[in-house]
This record gives structure tokens, sequence and C-alpha cells, in this order.
């Protein structure tokens, strides 16, 4: 497989390299003097194969990091600061003034995409659109949760104002393959919510913050939002260890949650909202529409070549149809169109990771010397920046792609003649997120149904595995997941119910009263948001 070099369109051209020399902390950006880390693309722009060098960011320590933890514990002031205290409309009124300054940055903030993490421009646009409507839809959903809020209870002769109220100091770590989308599905409940927040951008989608840092530092309060660049290790964890952090919000894998974690003094306070790795199967029925589960396992399993942790990471198929499922699904694999992001009709563009050629090679290798073979006259084909899918048949439990989340174009099949085969891999799977079961049957389906809800938190019936909508709860068992992300679920996950108890007598009746009266509490209020 020849490298894909074509000349670069005009308005994708990275006209100049993107020097990020400041950070924010305490709504200051500070400019950086100290080392910087170049930032690549493995997309090249020449003729003979080179990473393209797309800007570079500071390398900041563990000076930095404390700076950024004690402006963010400094804002929250043990829930006397500014932006927890602050009223309900005027959180909300600062999330719209930076999502109206957001959307004038998009082209920007795409074209980074593409050339960062190697997303298709059709993706790209998705992702930032998508991203835009998240915080318009999160917006609304705490307008509804005031709404519900307004208004006091009354049992056994105490009265109660109930609400939510904000955690305190959150750590935010996002995941490159969506760095601003599911990075912002942290970070945007987080601070609606009255939390204070450092925020560590991706290692590939780093410079996509860029265009975003100066509407961050206008339309937040000095401390509520705080933006590191550099490693994780190096950042995280001496914040960690600090004891301050009420909450971790990591989208990535096990290993780093669980050694952030560890570092924390007093992990009973430490409030978790984590979205991990997954390895969702499909499970082909005998009676399934071959035609439509083609099209749903192609994108399932390789949209944004298979760099989804809601991908299609291992196909269990029934015997009686594998041959014609393997064969048809194995010549659509090969008619995806390989190029740059920016290409038309492109499906599968290069892979952000320099690593990640060589590592989903090994996997190939491993799973052929150990009995499965390549299915597709194109698999395993490769060029510096990327692998052509392979499609593997038969894996079993002793290969590496079998065990590991493969995150990238490489697709595992699996024949079973009796269900219980994929029901007891995933009961013995690490991961439970989802699931898509392709077939008709309903007699067929209902009892797998209702096995399958208990093993995974979301089983899509003749369809891919998915986050969206982002309405719906998002979410997985085991070590795929804790806590719930979606519109309603993320605000609660970010939150705590509070409230404000009174014996029910004419002097306590008269202060609440005089306070709904007053507005001398933000808190105590019965306003309704329209």
């Amino acid at each position: 497989m020849k490298y894909n070099f074509s000349p670069i369109p005009e308005p994708f051209k990275i006209k100049q390299s993107i020097k990020q020399d400041n950070f924010l902390v305490d709504g200051k950006l500070h400019q950086w003097e100290g080392e910087f880390s170049p930032v690549y693309s493995t997309i090249s722009s020449e003729e003979n194969y080179k990473p393209t060098l797309l800007g570079e960011i500071p390398s900041l320590g563990k000076d930095q990091a404390i700076q950024a933890l004690d402006s963010a514990c400094q804002a929250f002031d043990n829930g006397k600061g500014l932006w927890p205290t602050m009223k309900v409309v005027d959180r909300i009124k600062a999330l719209e003034n930076f999502v109206e300054e957001m959307k004038g940055k998009r082209d920007a903030v795409v074209n980074l995409l593409m050339w960062e993490i190697g997303k298709n421009h059709n993706d790209s646009k998705k992702e930032f659109d998508r991203t835009v409507d998240y915080i318009y839809d999160t917006i609304e959903a705490y307008k509804q949760i005031d709404r519900d809020s307004a208004k006091f209870q009354k049992n056994s002769g105490i009265n109660a104002h109930i609400r939510r109220g904000p955690l305190g100091v959150v750590l935010c770590l996002g995941p490159y393959n969506y760095p601003l989308n599911e990075t912002f599905c942290l970070l945007i409940p987080a601070l609606i919510m009255g939390n204070t927040v450092i925020f560590k951008p991706a290692k590939h989608g780093v410079l996509l913050i860029s265009p975003l840092m100066e509407a961050f530092q206008k339309h937040f309060p000095p401390g509520v939002v705080n933006i590191l660049f550099g490693r994780g290790r190096v950042l995280a964890t001496p914040i960690m260890e600090s004891g301050k952090i009420n909450v971790l919000a990591l989208i990535g894998h096990s290993s780093s949650a669980n050694a952030l974690q560890e570092s924390h003094p007093k992990k009973n306070r430490l409030r978790l909202v984590l979205g991990l790795e997954a390895k969702n199967p499909a499970i082909i029925m005998p009676d399934a529409d071959l035609d439509l589960t083609i099209k749903e396992c192609i994108n399932g399993s390789l949209s944004f070549n298979g760099q989804r942790c809601t991908a299609l990471k291992i196909i269990y198929v029934h015997e009686d149809i594998k041959e014609s499922f393997i064969s048809r699904f194995s010549q659509e694999v090969d008619k995806l169109k390989y190029g740059n992001p920016w290409d038309q009709n492109v499906n599968l563009t290069p892979l952000p990771e320099p690593n990640k050629p060589d590592y989903i090679k090994k996997l190939i290798i491993d799973a052929q010397s150990k009995g499965a073979k390549i299915m597709n006259n194109n698999g395993g084909i490769s060029c510096e920046n990327y692998v052509f899918p392979a499609v593997l048949y038969p894996v079993t439990k002793d290969m590496d792609v079998y065990k590991d989340e493969q995150f990238g174009p490489v697709v595992p099949i699996i024949s079973f003649s009796d269900i219980n085969k994929p029901l007891e891999d995933m009961a013995e799977s690490n991961y439970g997120q989802q699931v898509s079961v392709f077939g008709k049957n309903t007699s067929t389906l209902g009892p797998l149904i209702d096995t399958l809800v208990n093993l995974v938190c979301r089983v899509n019936i003749n369809s891919s595995c998915q986050r969206g909508p982002d309405i719906y709860p998002f979410t997985g068992r085991k070590d795929s997941a804790f806590s719930t992300l979606s519109v309603h679920d993320a605000l609660r996950s970010f939150s705590i119910r509070t409230f404000v108890a009174s014996k029910d007598n004419d002097v306590n009746n008269k202060i609440i009263k005089d306070l709904l009266g007053s507005n001398d509490s933000n808190f105590v209020s019965t306003d309704y948001i329209l």
C-alpha cells in the first residue's frame, strides 16, 4: 500500500504552525517561557512521506499544576465562591455567551480535528456541531431541573427546599478520538452545576483548544476554568496527590483511571465520572437481514477506523450464515476508500498515533500465527500512517485481538452454533458497555434481550453501537464506565442533592417568606426560569 499523496486543498492547508504559548489559570492567560513539546500530524503534506509539524504546546510541570489547583480551589472557596453561589440564570448566561463565541471558531477547530486526529471532514463538522448542540441541550436540561426545584415540599411538619448543588473541584481529562465533543460532555455539565475545573486536553487533539482559550478566559470568572498543557502523569498526579480534587472526570483507559484514583489520599471522598474502554460485540442470528447487517457492521466496526469506545470490536456470526456473511462483509470492507480527511467520500483516514500501524500489524500477525486467516484481499496492507482493515477468521480466545480493545482497523470474527457461546464470552469479559443484535425472530430475540440487558447497558437491535442521541444514558458495566453521561444524567453526576429544611412554625415560615421576597439567597428561590 503506497502512501496516498495528493495536494492539500487551499482551505485545509496549515499556513502557519500554531505556537500555543500560554495557559489559563486564575482568569489569566499566562505566557510560557519554558520548554515546549512539538505537535505532529501523521498526515503528510509532502510526496515523500514525512509527518507534518502543526505547532507546539507548553511542557508544563508540577508548579503550574499546583498553581491551577490553587486557582480552582480559591474560585470554589469552600462553597463561598462567586461561581458556586451564583444564580442559576447567571451561570446559564455565561455558558450561552461562551458557546456563541465558540461558534465563530468552527472552521479553525474543524481543520485541526482533521489534521490532529485524521477525522474526515464531514465527521469533524459533525463533532463540532454536535458539541454546540450538546451545550444548548445541557442548558435546557438544567433549566428544567431548576424549574422542577422551584418549590417547597412539606412532610411530617418539615418544610424542605431541595435543589442540586456542586461537588467542588473537578479534574477533567478527555480522549483523543473525540477531543472536543467527549471532553465537553464532561466539562460543560461540571461547569454549569457550579463546580470549578482543571482541564488538560488530550495528547492528540490538543491544538484545537487554542482557538477557544480566549473565550474560556472571557466568559467565566477567574479560576473557574483552568487549562493546562503537558504530560498527563506530570500534571495530574500532583493534583490528585493533594487530596483537593472532589471529582475525577476522565474518558480514557481504566489503567489511567486506576492510577489516578490510587494517587488520591482520600479515595472515599472522590466522586468518579469515567468513560472507559469497551469490547462491544455484534451477535448475528441466522435469520438476520444480511444487507442491513453488513451495512451496520461496516459502520460499527470501521467508522473513524474503529477508534471509538462504542465501535463493534468483535463479531459473532451464526454457523448457518457465516460463509455468506464473511464473504460479503469482506468484499464491502475492501470497497472502503482510503485517503486524507478532506478527500471526497473518504471512509478510512490516517491513524493519529504514530505507533498504531505497528500495533495493528502485530495483532494481525499474532492471530495468523494461531490459526486465523485474513478474509479480505486488502486486509493488512500498510503504508507509513495506515493499515488497511483486516477481517480475521476464525478468531480464538488465545489471540491478542480477542483479548485487547484494538481501537483500530481490524475486525475479529467468531462463529457460533449455540447462543450461549457469545453470552458466556460476554459474561467473562472485563467490559460491559453495549451489544448489537441482528435478527428478526421475536421468540428468539426476547429472551436474548432479557439476558443481554444484565450484561451491558445498551442493547442495539439491528443497528450498530453508538453513543447518541445524547439525551439517552451513556454508561457501562465493569471496566467500561463509572457514572452515567447524557444531557440529563451528567448534570446529576456532577452535582449532589442538597436542601434547606425548617420546622413548620410561624417564626421559620416568616423567615422563608422574607428570604423569597428579598432575594438575599440565590439558593432559596422559587423563581421560574422561562
